[in-house]
């Protein structure tokens, strides 16, 4: 969808405040394009000396008689030695200017594109969890990296170009109406119906270009899903199905990237039909001025070498205006991601927080989610410090929630929730998320070395606070064992690692890290019955002295915590340290009778 005016003024502004400390590169390379004007229009003038002055008769021409030495004035050898010498020096400075050029361009535009590509990484790591579960990794990705290159475009084969091809235009109409103005204006006749034609096939461009982002972008979800998810595919015998997907969704991208090709195509055949018509009228009036004696053929040589000179830069300027809708939809759509919101609002005065104790208090908290409707209804709790807390419900009943909401991954709708007696908005969230180490049922490892996984949380921790942290989670045996110990590399999402030994590094991480308050999410739901209990020893010395929460599928991971709380479709059943009482409220059966005979049983 075409953006509105307001958005195209934002990406405009943007543009312009991102190339603000660029403009002396910027200029310096729209200088070397002027200087490339008259160089072109001198590197026609050795073939006028060559016709009018070594094969005719005709003396130098004044300008050049002042720097070149009397003998040569009359003389065809010199003549000629002087047009072959003008038409090397020109040459020469017409490679330096060119060289000059493709060198400042291509070091201006990919530091252009560094920029803009870092900003919007910046940006988008900081929005809200919301907004990247709307968009999706994939299409955040490809704007990132597949969109953010159009701004090197825009500038230097965009703006440049039509603003020196304007100076162009004008120097050599101005050079032209000096020869014989009635072939300039026969020259300069065509240009409204090439800018015509430019304004028509700009806007057919644009829906085209739009059209060609939005299928590339979904044929590289495919792609990305396939291949993140491969084992999966293989498993279910699908690699047809996902090659069919694929194909279709890639032929629909061709087909539309074809289609624009075709627009510009017949753009390209009818402006290069109305240039030649324009030169054919201006040969044909020319020569009438020849055989009159109002030009010597070599002024008509030079005349229509300027021409062909003249028209070049009309065409730039109407074929670089179609070709440019195709960069500033590339470049609409990496701004928008600008225009988004961070993160969770912070107040100006936000309390500083070096390290909490640990008490949370959740009060009357609702919460919904835009696409699947109300996650938390109504929650309300008071967890003291140093608390272990199991909760515990049935899939989609709030638990995973209840944790995003304490760590402000997203704010509620309704009610509050404190830490140490302060409202959780009113923290800097810097400081907040300090506070909170994560472990999660699929633990997150990074494509880097096993010192640089365990230090994620503190990267300037010594080697000997690293491998303490490693010994303290159990880790170390196995890492040892690797091929170079702490400096191995894991592979992508930790593939050379089992899920056990994964777990292993993110307690690890979290004994680094030493926050007051942990949250295991189902840390142990993908492992055996033995790699459990043997992450749960490992957990127990971190969890001695710190309020921790663990969400947990089987009731006997959390059947040592302090408190266990229980949720069902988004609401609180109940807040007990007896384990019995909140398995039966899991499983959906009543409260036991209290009679004497049980009460003497007990």
């Amino acid at each position: 969808m075409e953006p509105d005016i307001a958005d195209k003024r934002t990406a405009y502004r943007y543009l312009l405040r991102l190339a603000r400390p660029y403009w002396p590169h910027l200029s310096l390379i729209f200088i070397l394009n002027l200087i490339a004007a008259p160089i072109a229009l001198l590197l026609a003038f050795p073939l006028k000396i060559a016709v009018d002055n070594v094969i005719g008769d005709h003396p130098l021409p004044p300008i050049l008689q002042t720097f070149v030495p009397g003998s040569l004035h009359s003389s065809k050898g010199g003549s000629l030695a002087v047009a072959i010498g003008l038409l090397l020096v020109l040459s020469i400075a017409m490679n330096l200017q060119s060289f000059a050029a493709w060198l400042l361009q291509t070091f201006t535009g990919e530091k252009l594109v560094l920029d803009f590509r870092t900003q919007l990484f910046w940006h988008v790591q900081r929005m809200r969890l919301m907004f990247h579960d709307r968009r999706g990794t994939n299409e955040l990705a490809y704007r990132i990296q597949n969109d953010a290159p159009a701004i090197q475009y825009v500038f230097l084969q965009g703006v440049m170009p039509l603003v020196s091809s304007a100076f162009t235009f004008f120097g050599l109409l101005y050079v032209t109406v000096k020869i014989d103005w009635v072939l300039a204006m026969i020259a300069v006749s065509v240009s409204p119906l090439l800018f015509l034609l430019a304004g028509k096939s700009s806007r057919r461009a644009r829906a085209g270009w739009d059209g060609v982002k939005k299928l590339d972008s979904s044929a590289m979800l495919v792609l990305y899903e396939a291949l993140s998810s491969i084992r999966v595919v293989k498993a279910f015998g699908q690699e047809d199905f996902e090659d069919q997907r694929f194909r279709l969704r890639s032929r629909h991208r061709m087909q539309k990237q074809v289609r624009v090709a075709s627009i510009q195509a017949l753009f390209h055949v009818l402006i290069t039909t109305t240039i030649a018509i324009g030169t054919a009228a201006a040969m044909w009036v020319g020569v009438d001025h020849v055989r009159a004696g109002i030009l010597t053929l070599g002024e008509l040589l030079l005349v229509m070498a300027y021409m062909t000179q003249l028209y070049e830069p009309l065409k730039i300027i109407s074929g670089k205006l179609p070709e440019l809708q195709g960069w500033m939809v590339s470049i609409y759509r990496a701004v928008a991601l600008m225009d988004e919101a961070p993160e969770v609002n912070e107040p100006e005065q936000a309390l500083a927080l070096q390290r909490a104790s640990g008490d949370v208090e959740f009060r009357n908290v609702s919460f919904s989610y835009p696409s699947s409707g109300r996650a938390l209804e109504d929650v309300s709790f008071e967890i003291p410090a140093g608390a272990r807390v199991g909760i515990i419900g049935a899939s989609g009943s709030g638990k995973s929630t209840l944790m995003n909401l304490l760590t402000r991954f997203y704010d509620p709708e309704s009610g509050e929730i404190l830490l140490d007696g302060n409202n959780l908005r009113s923290y800097r969230l810097a400081d907040l998320r300090q506070q909170f180490s994560i472990m999660l049922q699929e633990p997150v490892v990074f494509s880097a070395t096993v010192a640089e996984n365990i230090a994620y949380g503190r990267h300037e921790a010594s080697r000997e606070e690293l491998m303490a942290a490693a010994r303290a989670a159990r880790a170390e045996d196995f890492i040892l064992a690797l091929p170079n110990g702490y400096d191995t590399k894991v592979g992508e999402g930790g593939c050379r690692l089992s899920g056990g030994q994964r777990q292993r590094l993110a307690i690890a991480r979290a004994f680094l890290k030493n926050a007051p308050v942990l949250i295991f999410d189902e840390p142990t739901s993908a492992v055996d019955i033995h790699t459990e209990q043997e992450i749960m020893h490992a957990t127990e010395q971190l969890i001695r002295g710190r309020t921790t929460f663990i969400i947990a599928h089987r009731l006997s991971t959390v059947k040592e915590c302090d408190l266990i709380l229980v949720l069902r479709q988004g609401r609180m059943v109940m807040l007990t340290p007896d384990f019995q009482r909140a398995t039966r409220a899991v499983e959906g059966l009543p409260e036991p009778e209290f009679t004497p005979k049980v009460a003497a049983a007990r």
